[in-house]
């Protein structure tokens, strides 16, 4: 769809540390991080994200496209494709994801099909963008508006660790 009206319910990506601190989003995000750190750990590159549907953790993932041969390994994709198996539609548009990183295209469409509610992601794609010059660059707030969404997007929060976490793996720009 390209109707350029058909994404205005979508909110538009804030800057979390902008606004009054939520605790649960920054601690959620921060266990992206970590999940990142393990994925390089495995020998994969740093991106980590989870599902949390009423408070609780529902499933996590981490980037697996090194280890698993597989370029749509991320971990965004991993648990969209699950919340759309194992959620039902209720559960989906009450989940929010949480990522290290924010939802590239790929990943961005998969939460768009699965219905998932809200994203909160750590670092920018565009930020990332600057560390490995190999992002396709289209905010995940645009793909889902583009495709008339209706997901919450929210980030960046815990920029500072987000970043760290990539500038320790590709090097700083």
């Amino acid at each position: 769809m390209t109707d350029a009206n058909a994404g205005d319910d979508v909110d538009e990506v804030r800057d979390l540390d902008d606004l009054p601190d939520d605790p649960t989003d920054r601690e959620y995000v921060e266990r992206t991080i970590r999940l990142a750190e393990a994925a390089v750990e495995a020998g994969n590159t740093p991106f980590g994200a989870l599902l949390v549907v009423d408070g609780e953790v529902v499933r996590e993932a981490r980037n697996e496209t090194r280890t698993g041969d597989d370029i749509a390994a991320h971990p965004e994709l991993a648990l969209a494709r699950w919340a759309a198996r194992e959620l039902d539609d209720d559960e989906r548009a009450a989940c929010t994801m949480y990522a290290s990183t924010e939802p590239c295209p790929m990943c961005a469409t998969g939460v768009h099909y699965a219905g998932l509610g809200r994203v909160v992601f750590g670092v920018d794609g565009g930020t990332l963008g600057e560390l490995t010059g190999g992002v396709v660059p289209i905010p995940c707030e645009e793909v889902i508006r583009r495709a008339g969404g209706e997901t919450t997007v929210e980030g960046p929060i815990a920029v500072d660790a987000a970043t760290a976490v990539h500038e320790s793996f590709y090097g700083e720009p």
